[in-house]
């Protein structure tokens, strides 16, 4: 193991994703984190510092799930984005509030409370149903158009 703690979560990370199965989400978060860096100065310092000293530390030690750790730092994300509530998406499109650790075969997302902000997709399932596709492509994308994307 490595003493670089960035290394040693990365390392942890990529073993978990290729044991679960899991889609890996930091691209999709470092948009995010883009975004907050022009929309919201104090949202990205608060995201960044959270990386910093949370994140990284707690999976590099072992202390944290590495997937759990990333997913909550999404929702942290899409807080600092929006203020709102996250809900989970079941394998039918039923939706209900999200409660840690969840469900892997869930899709996560968090709902702006304002109702003109799209929905954020926090995660999504390694396989997701034609069901969380459709969600994801009506509430996140914008598709409003059935069968097309």
């Amino acid at each position: 193991m490595t003493s670089d703690p960035h290394q040693a979560a990365d390392a942890r990370f990529a073993e978990a994703l290729a044991a679960s199965g899991a889609r890996d989400p930091r691209d999709y978060y470092r948009d995010r984190l883009r975004e907050l860096k022009r929309t919201s100065p104090q949202g990205y310092a608060e995201g960044v510092a959270y990386y910093q000293n949370t994140l990284v530390p707690s999976i590099a030690a072992g202390e944290a799930d590495p997937i759990e750790a990333w997913r909550d730092y999404g929702l942290l994300l899409a807080r600092l984005t929006a203020p709102g509530r996250a809900v989970a998406v079941d394998a039918t499109g039923l939706s209900r509030p999200f409660e840690p650790p969840g469900d892997s075969a869930d899709m996560v997302l968090h709902l702006p409370e304002r109702t003109r902000d799209r929905p954020i997709l926090v995660a999504l399932p390694p396989d997701p149903t034609a069901a969380q596709l459709a969600t994801h492509q009506w509430l996140v994308a914008g598709a409003r158009a059935l069968g097309g994307g």
